[in-house]
């Protein structure tokens, strides 16, 4: 029941007081072959706007994008370009790297689908729920180590939103296994090439805002206490969110969280 009021709301443009339209959602489509998006824009977008790409969790062997559709059509509604994206996993018969390929390039999809539509998207905000918090942060972190196949021109992402997020996978071994079908022991290459807390040297320039649920009995709060910290030694700007009494279920819901990003979000303008 609540999936399908989620879903209602995503599938209709925001408003507000019965006025006209804020937001819209203007295309659903495949940015590559198999991997969807739906695209939301302003009803009246700025020359100039902040775009933010939506990646779900899905404890790395699936990746539902539609419970992000509100929060999405939410920040659409309050002028920021949004993007939800899927990415293929384990149930699509993949492995790492190909999750953090489709994350890359849906980020080079929305910038050209949002430049096609007269806009210039700045800046560009990956923003990812549990398991896609983690793709996220490896992501924007790494630049373009895992793009591959991709037909769009490589964008860059300038600052990166986690809700939830295990960035530390070695934590989560027996569930981020379903990224490789290997132990840590078994390919610790692998292992270490898709843990965030390898890359958190790269891009200090990265802005970092991190929200987590003080409920959350999924991820535990720590993994974004610890991780912020690590961050912050390394020279990057990292905003810490914790919401009191918001689980790993509620944390990306707009009501929990939009007005907190679209704060951040106009912060970095």
């Amino acid at each position: 029941m609540v999936a399908a009021v989620l879903l209602a709301a995503a599938c209709s443009s925001s408003t507000s007081n019965g006025d006209a339209p804020l937001s819209r959602r203007v295309a659903t489509a495949d940015y590559r072959a198999g991997v969807g998006a739906d695209v939301f824009l302003p009803a009246s977008p700025a020359k100039r706007s902040p775009l933010v790409v939506l990646v779900p969790g899905g404890g790395w062997s699936s990746a539902d994008r539609t419970g992000l559709l509100p929060l999405a059509d939410r920040l659409a509604g309050q002028g920021i370009a949004a993007v939800a994206a899927s990415y293929r996993t384990q149930s699509d018969g993949v492995r790492f790297p190909v999750p953090a390929a489709d994350i890359e390039c849906a980020v080079d999809y929305a910038v050209a689908r949002v430049q096609r539509a007269g806009i210039t998207p700045s800046p560009v905000i990956l923003l990812g729920h549990s398991a896609g918090a983690h793709l996220a942060m490896l992501v924007a972190l790494t630049g373009t180590r895992f793009r591959a196949g991709c037909p769009y021109p490589a964008a860059t992402v300038d600052a990166v939103i986690g809700l939830a997020g295990p960035y530390d996978i070695r934590l989560l071994a027996e569930v981020a296994q379903a990224m490789f079908d290997r132990k840590p022991a078994d390919d610790p290459a692998a292992w270490r090439a898709a843990n965030p807390v390898t890359w958190v040297g790269l891009r200090p320039e990265l802005h970092v805002l991190l929200v987590h649920g003080t409920a959350d009995q999924t991820v535990a709060p720590t993994f974004t206490t610890s991780f912020a910290q690590r961050l912050r030694a390394t020279g990057h700007d990292v905003q810490v969110e914790l919401v009191s009494g918001a689980d790993h279920a509620t944390i990306y819901r707009p009501d929990v969280v939009a007005a907190r990003i679209v704060r951040w979000v106009r912060s970095l303008r």
